[in-house]
């Protein structure tokens, strides 16, 4: 009998372990696409000044920068820089998050 425990110890062990890295792969495409935005964003930007003009957007090979330039050019200053894009990005992702359950309240 000790060792079936062992054996169902064992098992729980790795099954709990392995949580965290399953839930880890969802995100892996967008790191790996935002990733490839900066790299893309480092090529275009031809004046190596961490900016990005729409000409610049234009040339290089950043389509969803030129898609949501205006968008993410909040300061509206004509250029847009990778934090300008991260940025975006993160209230695209956050206005998709599940909304809250209503709490209750305690009589």
């Amino acid at each position: 009998m000790p060792r079936l425990m062992l054996v169902v110890l064992a098992f729980a062990v790795c099954a709990i372990s392995a949580a965290p890295a399953t839930a880890q792969t969802g995100l892996s495409g967008i790191s790996t696409s935002v990733m490839t935005l900066d790299r893309n964003f480092d090529i275009a930007d031809k004046n190596h000044d961490g900016l990005l003009s729409k000409d610049e957007a234009n040339a290089g090979h950043v389509p969803f920068i030129v898609k949501n330039f205006d968008a993410i050019d909040t300061q509206h200053r004509g250029l847009v820089s990778k934090e300008d894009v991260h940025n975006f990005i993160k209230q695209g992702l956050g206005r998709n998050s599940p909304t809250p359950a209503a709490s209750t309240k305690p009589n």
